[in-house]
């Protein structure tokens, strides 16, 4: 489904679409996203000596949150360009760059698309409803029932910093700034 046969292809610009869901992810076996609703927009260049992929990826998933647990959707919009050459053998080093063997006749691209996706979820998978305290949760009371409280700040300055800052006032004074 993700394989593209560009041998028969003509030179030139193709435009292929694809819907990612669930099941998408079953194969890579990630369990992070728990479901998945995201559009894959491909512009395919055909060149004589090289293909252009030039990859469009928007559409939501659905997440655990990592301070709460609770599912949220996840907007992800992701973009990704991919040139591929051809060459004596395969060679993947390159993150922009594929080089595939002469006789190759058609490309997966699943694995790019699964990348797209995960590299544009957020390191930290916060709830929205965390963010602008909305979500009542009981992980979240409990939270705040456990969180240090403020300490009282009357601590006596230690003396040496006022020696310090006196140093940096007295050098300002001998520069003629202030």
């Amino acid at each position: 489904m993700y394989v593209i046969s560009f041998r028969g292809l003509k030179e030139g610009k193709h435009q292929f679409e694809y819907k990612i869901d669930s099941k998408f992810f079953e194969v890579y076996q990630y369990e992070d996203i728990l479901d998945a609703d995201v559009s894959v927009r491909l512009e395919f260049i055909k060149k004589s000596t090289l293909l252009e992929l030039d990859f469009d990826v928007k559409g939501k998933v659905k997440l655990a949150c990592d301070v709460t647990n609770e599912l949220y959707q996840q907007p992800i919009d992701g973009k990704y360009n991919l040139t591929v050459k051809f060459g004596d053998e395969y060679n993947d080093e390159n993150e922009n760059i594929l080089i595939i063997s002469h006789d190759a006749y058609e490309l997966d691209i699943s694995q790019f698309i699964f990348e797209i996706i995960v590299l544009a979820l957020p390191t930290k998978r916060i709830h929205p409803g965390v963010l602008d305290g909305t979500l009542k949760s009981d992980i979240l009371d409990k939270l705040e029932e456990l969180k240090p409280k403020e300490e009282n700040n009357n601590i006596d300055p230690d003396p040496r910093w006022d020696t310090l800052k006196g140093l940096l006032t007295d050098k300002n004074h001998k520069d003629g700034t202030s």
